[in-house]
């Protein structure tokens, strides 16, 4: 049984919109005249460095809609992945981050840059990881090819506002199928409508390049065209609930063939999924779904035998009961599916939660340092380890486990949340709003970093060395957000 359906279209994300195309009029010198039309010229109009710019530009509105999905497991699940994929690229140079949105459609979006989203409904839908890598590899092959760019680029006669309008549609109709509506907030909706698709040439590349990505990584190229069958299907099914994928990647019957003659040269290849991916899809399935649902449709899917993991559907089953509190039912599960599943850092962070649920933050502090000794530096046992230790009136522990991570990882702006509540928690005000003001760097929020800094060195704590250290990085960061602010106010 499939832990997710094609579900119809409903997203709404006008914000982005508006935000993308304010900051493609704020990229200097990315829409002006005279761009180039394709291939390398095409880097001309709109550089790697101006790509990447952009693109973070882009994730910081999305980081702060509603609709991102920050879960330590997944993200860090689809990013091995995607890693996995993007380092059989043709072009090795170009870093790759991978991103989460909780909605139902199927989608995948790549963002200048890349950047690459993913909605959960597309993980749902997969029924086999090499599926889902087949659309992973597709995304990484349009980043690779620089096909936003050249899209941007084919419009060089257009004025600088309808170019924002066409790449600020690109962007929507990667997350939103109503993308027509959407550009109408703007106007010339009908003309932007016509060019949202990539054209058949460069998604048949996007295709070849896929598989050839698929292949070298060690998946099975012949899940691209399973899932696209799977997907073609659905149109033939029910036209107003075509999947968005299909709105913003049109498949042809000329496509899909294309693939499967290339698959013939390709060799047979049987690859198993990992125990990872299928613990992720209980996971997104169990918190998506209202509870008592998810309870009832692992419980069916155990009790019938049609499963794609049962260790999964396990998982998925102690993960839903510990939502609806059934405590004594979840720990059945866990220990059902820890016979199956020895060791895994997904199992043990989920029993944790249950012991933390269960019986407080203080019970489960034990279970977290077992769990970190067998998995050192997993993610969300460290997050949840901190969290708990805040918890129980043990800021000091919390900090030192923080700050053990961020001498390795000094990048991980939810290390530097953790950092800054141990520091509220022991009153150490000026700590607590550098703490602060260096994760919206890495959120890359420099504004609110600077009001935090200042707010910190107002507060009246710290001693000499510690207000000297804080103010030389506020004229840091003061310098940077304000070659920021010259660069987006430049046309």
């Amino acid at each position: 049984m499939a832990l997710g359906t094609l579900a119809l279209p409903n997203y709404h994300s006008i914000m982005w919109l508006r935000a993308f195309l304010m900051l493609l009029l704020a990229v200097p010198g990315a829409f002006a005249e005279g761009l180039p039309e394709l291939g390398e010229a095409a880097q001309a109009g709109l550089s790697p460095q101006q790509e990447r710019q952009l693109g973070e530009s882009i994730m910081r509105e999305i980081r702060a809609d509603h609709g991102f999905l920050d879960d330590a497991e997944a993200t860090d699940y689809i990013n091995s992945l995607g890693n996995r994929l993007a380092s059989r690229s043709p072009d090795p140079r170009q870093d790759f981050e991978f991103f989460l949105i909780q909605d139902a459609q199927v989608n995948a979006f790549a963002l200048p840059g890349g950047f690459v989203g993913v909605n959960t409904g597309l993980i749902l839908t997969a029924q086999s990881e090499s599926e889902l890598a087949s659309v992973l590899a597709h995304e990484i092959a349009h980043v690779a090819q620089r096909d936003i760019a050249r899209l941007i680029a084919q419009q060089k006669q257009s004025q600088i506002t309808s170019l924002a309008s066409l790449a600020a549609a690109i962007l929507l109709s990667r997350v939103s199928s109503q993308a027509a509506e959407a550009t109408a907030t703007f106007g010339q909706a009908a003309a932007v409508q016509g060019q949202l698709n990539f054209t058949r040439e460069s998604e048949r590349a996007a295709d070849r390049i896929g598989l050839q990505i698929l292949d070298q990584a060690g998946f099975d190229p012949r899940g691209m065209a399973v899932f696209f069958e799977r997907l073609q299907r659905a149109t033939r099914i029910s036209d107003p609930g075509v999947p968005s994928y299909l709105r913003t990647h049109p498949l042809t019957y000329e496509r899909i063939a294309d693939i499967q003659n290339r698959l013939q040269s390709l060799p047979y290849r049987q690859v198993p999924d990992t125990i990872e991916f299928q613990l992720i899809r209980a996971k997104l399935k169990a918190r998506i779904e209202p509870p008592r649902e998810a309870v009832a449709f692992f419980e069916a899917s155990l009790a019938e035998r049609k499963f794609l993991s049962e260790a999964a559907s396990r998982y998925g089953l102690a993960a839903s009961l510990i939502r609806v509190k059934d405590y004594a039912r979840a720990r059945k599960e866990l220990e059902a599916l820890r016979k199956i599943v020895r060791t895994n850092p997904i199992v043990e962070t989920l029993a944790c939660t249950l012991t933390r649920d269960a019986g407080g933050p203080e019970a489960a502090l034990a279970c977290y340092r077992e769990a970190l000794t067998a998995h050192p530096g997993y993610r969300a046992l460290v997050y949840d380890y901190a969290d708990a230790l805040l918890q129980a009136r043990q800021p000091e522990a919390a900090l030192r486990l923080v700050e053990d991570r961020l001498r390795v990882i000094t990048g991980d702006y939810r290390l530097y949340l953790l950092q800054a509540r141990s520091y509220a928690a022991l009153d150490r005000r000026l700590a607590q709003y550098r703490a602060q003001a260096e994760a919206y760097v890495r959120m890359g929020n420099l504004t609110a970093a600077v009001e935090q800094l200042q707010i910190g060195l107002k507060s009246g704590d710290g001693d000499f060395y510690q207000l000297s250290s804080a103010e030389a990085r506020l004229r840091e960061l003061r310098r940077l957000d304000e070659e920021l602010r010259k660069e987006a106010r430049k046309q």
